[in-house]
């Protein structure tokens, strides 16, 4: 017994426990392997030393809040990629924080969305992080050359995204392309001033380029001839170029030998002869997208089939009438995806020639091909054993045995959408048999009762997202059954099924992973069910309760005290009041996103506080009338502080 009492001495004296003869390294490592951020949370709780361990080892900080920055870079001295896109604002001065305190150590930046900033913030980051490597200013829409201009400093940028943004010019492109030799991947979608002079300057200057996407820009044929003669070219996106035509694809044929990836979906000027002469040549295309944008003939897929080393095609919303598709089958044998989502002329006979010619199709989009039998079932389930993704979506000639054939033979796929097909409990009982599915969408399908459910929840326990929207006949003991044969399930569409009730709810709670859960128009739901569900599932992102008419202030006070972190809500034709929305504003400090439309209860005076009081407010939905109530200040201010707010003409 003295030698028991004296070993617990030694291991809990006052000096410390046996923890501190493992190092800080050791304790990174353990630290490591703690992927999920509420772990790593309780991890920073049980002593100032993890707390600290933590704060060496962060390199990755997805920041919610401006006015916190300059602490958190000081506290985390080690970051090395920074995401400020959920903050609301960011002035130049807080981009010169980062280039103060993150220096030369910042890898990548992103502020997608994020106003408030000008060149000279910009221009701080230019000159503050010179080992700065990838930044993303996505829909930054006052973006323009001048700030450029100020990036054009970072000599070791290789990754530059500026979607969206407008008012960026040949000129603000010529200046990245003069300083910015390592560039490999630019992303210029949407960039209307884009001319072929920008991209012939890119061309001739960044030679490591790899990955370019000009989709919705102006450029012609003339730009196109220089950048096929990029050595590391591989990725090509033109989608919806109105100015390329078949010239461009010669070019390509006569120079561009590393291209594996193009995409010329909604191409107006492209037509088969651009593809048929890009055939016959050396590249060899690993993916090629032809989506909404010409006929599909029998000459252009025999050309498609001398591109032997072909992985990917997608034909989506292409006339396939006139062709025979089973010719991709007899010459693309290494196809691993294949989709003709919303294709006229789709049937059993093209599509079983292509999934018995390309048995290892990981992925499949049949959305929307109406015309398709169990035929097609029976051909997938025996020859491709290891698709991953299927997807047919209002297929409705389907059967359940069309089903059971899948569920038999596809015992590796992880993702399925039947949404709008004649599914039914027994149909679902063959699914059920795919034991890796992560993603199931069965919406619409009006067959389903609880005991479809029931076998998914006995058979699917991988399941991550399940969508059953308007499935008329999911009650409570089919949501208990996922709750519990489903337990990592992060996202949940129960909206319109009207049978559910509280019960539903306090099982849903039995869900600690739940990040988006969906509940619209779910009549009979209560505050009293969603209080169960704020006091479990602590990871709630996104909450929609639009027309749950019995949901008002407790159920809303329970969720801002369990679920911090809820950033959208749909809170439209609810009974909440002034007190459950003024508590949303001022104890859910992430909230960024927030419907509000036809809720008779709440006072505009309460509009105009809650609004300003929620300081990361990015967007927010009322109804018109509310445009003329509010005063005409507060409107200014959430504008300016970057929020944009859709007014509404709903009926009540």
């Amino acid at each position: 017994m003295m030698a028991v009492a004296e070993g617990k001495q030694q291991r809990f004296d006052d000096k410390g426990g046996k923890i501190d003869v493992l190092g800080d390294e050791i304790l990174s490592h353990v630290l490591e392997r703690l992927p999920d951020r509420l772990d790593r949370l309780s991890w920073c709780l049980v002593c100032k030393r993890f707390l600290s361990v933590e704060a060496s080892c962060r390199q990755y900080i997805h920041l919610l809040r401006s006015e916190i920055l300059s602490k958190v870079l000081q506290r985390y001295s080690q970051v090395k990629n920074l995401d400020l896109s959920s903050c609301i604002q960011i002035t130049d001065e807080s981009l010169e924080t980062v280039a103060r305190l993150a220096g030369k150590r910042l890898l990548s930046l992103k502020l997608i969305r994020v106003r408030g900033f000008t060149c000279a913030g910009l221009e701080a980051i230019g000159r503050g992080c010179s080992s700065l490597q990838e930044v993303d200013l996505t829909n930054c829409l006052h973006v323009g050359d001048a700030t450029l201009a100020g990036l054009a400093q970072l000599k070791n940028l290789q990754s530059l995204k500026i979607l969206g943004c407008r008012y960026v010019t040949d000129t603000g492109l010529g200046f990245i392309a003069a300083s910015c030799k390592q560039l490999k991947l630019l992303n210029l979608k949407w960039c209307l001033g884009i001319r072929d002079a920008g991209i012939m300057a890119i061309a001739s200057n960044c030679k490591q380029l790899h990955t370019l996407d000009l989709s919705y820009t102006e450029v012609t044929d003339k730009s196109l001839a220089l950048l096929a003669t990029l050595d590391h070219l591989q990725n090509l996106s033109l989608m919806a170029c109105n100015s390329v035509n078949d010239t461009a694809l010669v070019c390509l044929k006569n120079g561009s030998r590393s291209l594996q990836r193009l995409d010329v979906a909604k191409c107006a000027n492209v037509s088969s002869v651009g593809i048929m002469a890009l055939a016959n040549s050396s590249v060899q295309l690993q993916e090629l997208t032809l989506s909404y944008c010409l006929p599909i003939t029998d000459m252009l897929l025999e050309s498609i089939q001398q591109f032997k080393n072909l992985q990917g095609i997608k034909l989506d919303g292409c006339d396939i009438s006139g062709a025979h598709i089973n010719l991709i089958g007899r010459g693309c044998k290494d196809l691993k995806e294949f989709s003709v989502c919303k294709c006229n002329g789709v049937n059993d006979r093209g599509i079983i020639g292509v999934i018995i010619g390309c048995p290892g199709l990981l992925k499949l989009d049949l959305t929307c091909c109406r015309d398709l039998t169990d035929a097609t079932m029976g051909a997938i389930a025996s020859s491709c054993k290891g698709l991953r993704t299927l997807k047919m979506e209002a297929c409705n000639l389907v059967s359940e045995e069309g089903l059971e054939l899948i569920g038999n033979g596809c015992p590796n796929l992880e993702e399925l959408d039947f949404t709008d097909c004649r599914v039914n409990d027994n149909g679902c009982k063959s699914i059920a048999r795919c034991t890796a599915l992560r993603f199931l969408k069965l919406g619409f399908c009006m067959d389903i009762t609880n005991t479809a459910l029931i076998h998914i929840g006995a058979g699917c326990h991988n399941l991550r997202e399940l969508d059953v929207y308007r499935s008329v006949g999911i009650g409570d003991p089919g949501v208990a059954a996922i709750a519990s044969g489903c337990p990592r399930l992060r996202v949940l569409n129960l909206s319109y099924c009207e049978l559910i009730t509280d019960s539903s709810l306090m099982s849903v709670a039995q869900l600690r992973d739940l990040m988006q859960l969906e509940l619209r128009a779910c009549v009979l739901l209560t505050s009293v069910g969603l209080a169960y569900v704020a006091a479990s599932c602590k990871k709630m992102v996104e909450l929609d309760i639009k027309r749950c008419a019995f949901i008002s202030d407790p159920g809303i006070l329970a969720l801002t005290q369990g679920c911090p972190h809820l950033r959208q809500i749909n809170m439209s034709y609810t009974q909440v009041t002034n007190e459950g929305l003024m508590a949303v504003a001022r104890q859910l400090s992430c909230i960024q996103d927030l419907k509000l439309v036809h809720m008779k209860h709440v006072s505009v005076d309460c509009f105009a506080e809650a609004l300003l009081a929620c300081g990361c407010l990015k967007k927010v939905k009322l109804l018109m009338r509310l445009r003329m109530e509010i005063p005409s200040h507060v409107i200014t201010q959430l504008e300016n502080r970057g929020c944009r707010l859709r007014w509404m003409e709903k009926p009540a």
